[in-house]
């Protein structure tokens, strides 16, 4: 009668040590085997002597022999047809390798905190048959089992202290956090992923407005170059008819235009620049805190967040103001009727204005008064708040595009222009030698809005604050009714409130108007003065009180 085949797993032939075929394999009491050479050196090496696999622990060593039978047993196997299939688990790139394999590693299928260690699916059984190793927390293969482990008393981290702000182990919940308040990983997590939700919300605005911040000004350099390209074609057709004189001044009038097209080419690629890189910044931290928001890992979330969730500090206004009108029809006029006069006009300089390090190029000839809201709007300016000149009860936010006063103190550290008594705050633009629209929202019954420059006292007291010297000028809303103040003198408006402001500055005419919009725009009040330094817009807040300026562009109504 034929024998039925005999069908074994290379497993059952396997010592659990070296993870090799047995070779001179050995019993001990406990029921488990090994190879002898194994068994020996693990004896040799430890103090008591313990099943390396059930950790059973035996009083005295017990002699070690070859186990005759089982050793018969696997020759006879060995020569007939059994074939063991190539073991499958042997660690690979990007595996955690067993602690507890000798010779050729296999792959870890879980890390335990409590040993901590981690086993693969043979060293692992300890852990489901033993009663004292039954408790111990169990979880996927983790190479970073240090990081998990409290670095004073070794134990695994489980809790997170509120009150310190950090993970801590049991013990020290007991020795060192007494009275701290206290919640478990997986509740500490959901609250911060909330906070990180909140910051990807505004990195994803930022990245908004930057790029339409460097659309816009793509379009504003385009429409310059075409301007140029236009007042050049003009201008050659002029000057071509003309005499000698005149081509002299055809070529320092096309010079300066020039000169205008690389002052604003150079200005436009820097910002372009600056804020191609910002927004390049901006999608790299989106990813990260992305990749640390799908995380499961609760204690490296913890850990991580700290560094990552933090919000990168504003750089200097990236905006780009440029004049694009080149037009100088009216002065063609002029040298047309003063052909006789052309040799006096070439050798003067009142054809273009050349601006200062601070101004935007403008022409002679000014352009008309805005009218509409429209018009105003082609002059909008984007403005930020100057952390460095806050007032420590104000608060910043949105992008340093609000300030909030509540009554609580912010710990910004001490700066020259930090206003120390008047609760306000400056903006960081410098605005000169050009026009500048801004609108701000206004909640609450005491505000100032206004402009000064930049050598307004910090430090003192009603002295420094806007409109009550002569170096700032502003609009008071005060409980829904309207007042200007410049160098301590107080007028009062008559006009319907809104909560809306905005502020129209024609530097180089020296006006400075306040205007109420709603559905329309109400003049409330036009200062005319000869500046002389740059403005800087400001705002002084009463408590309960928030400035919000608004992100406008000519397409808003």
């Amino acid at each position: 009668m034929a024998e039925a085949p005999l069908f074994v797993s290379q497993d059952e032939f396997t010592c659990s040590m070296c993870l090799d075929t047995l070779t001179d394999p050995i019993s001990i009491p406990c029921g488990h085997s090994f190879c002898l050479k194994c068994l020996m050196d693990c004896w040799d090496q430890s103090q008591e002597c313990s099943c390396p696999q059930c950790r059973h622990t035996f009083t005295t060593r017990h002699e070690l022999n070859r186990n005759t039978m089982l050793n018969e047993v696997f020759k006879k196997l060995k020569k007939t047809t059994l074939s063991f299939p190539p073991h499958q688990n042997y660690v690979g790139p990007g595996d955690v390798e067993c602690d507890f394999c000798t010779g050729k590693k296999f792959r870890a299928v879980k890390s335990c905190l409590t040993c901590p260690a981690s086993y693969c699916q043979t060293h692992l059984q300890p852990h489901y048959e033993g009663d004292a190793l039954k408790h111990h927390k169990l979880v996927d293969p983790d190479r970073n089992l240090k990081e998990k482990l409290c670095e004073k008393h070794q134990k695994s981290l489980e809790i997170f202290c509120k009150t310190d702000d950090s993970c801590i182990c049991m013990m020290c919940v007991v020795i060192e956090h007494n009275g701290h308040k206290m919640v478990e990983l997986e509740t500490e997590r959901e609250e911060k992923q909330k906070q990180l939700g909140e910051t990807l919300s505004d990195i994803k605005r930022g990245l908004v407005e930057r790029e339409k911040t460097l659309k816009e000004t793509r379009r504003a350099m385009e429409e310059m170059k075409m301007s140029v390209v236009r007042e050049v074609e003009e201008n050659e057709k002029t000057f071509t008819a003309l005499l000698r004189c005149i081509e002299e001044v055809h070529r320092k009038l096309t010079e300066k235009i020039r000169e205008q097209e690389k002052r604003e080419t150079e200005k436009a690629e820097g910002v372009m620049e600056k804020l191609e890189k910002e927004i390049k910044d901006l999608k790299r931290r989106e990813a990260e805190l992305k990749e640390l928001s799908e995380n499961k890992d609760h204690l490296h979330f913890l850990q991580t967040f700290s560094s990552c969730c933090v919000l990168p500090a504003d750089g200097d206004s990236l905006s780009f103001t440029v004049t694009a009108d080149f037009s100088s029809e009216d002065l063609r006029k002029e040298l047309s009727g003063l052909t006789k006069s052309l040799e006096k006009i070439s050798q003067g300089d009142i054809m273009i204005k050349t601006p200062s390090a601070h101004e935007a190029p403008v022409l002679a000839l000014q352009p008309p008064e805005p009218q509409s809201r429209d018009d105003f709007l082609k002059y909008f300016c984007p403005l930020t708040l100057d952390i460095n000149s806050a007032h420590r009860v104000l608060r910043l936010s949105k992008w340093n595009k609000k300030v909030t006063r509540e009554g609580t103190v912010t710990e910004y550290p001490d700066h020259p222009d930090r206003f120390h008594w008047c609760p306000q705050v400056l903006c960081r633009e410098a605005l000169t030698g050009t026009r500048c629209y801004w609108e701000v929202e206004c909640s609450g019954d005491f505000i100032a809005i206004g402009v000064a420059y930049k050598g307004l006292r910090r430090k003192g007291g009603w002295e420094c604050r806007i409109g009550n010297n002569d170096m700032s000028w502003c609009l008071w809303c005060y409980h829904s009714q309207y007042s200007v103040w410049h160098n301590d003198k107080r007028t009062v408006i008559s006009a319907p409130y809104s909560p809306r402001i905005g502020v129209y500055l024609d530097w180089p005419a020296g006006s400075l108007s306040f205007y109420s919009v709603s559905h329309t725009m109400t003049l409330l009040h036009r200062f005319n003065i000869s500046f002389t330094e740059p403005l800087y817009p400001g705002f002084y807040l009463d408590l309960q009180s928030s400035v919000t300026i608004s992100h406008l562009t000519p397409c808003d109504h």
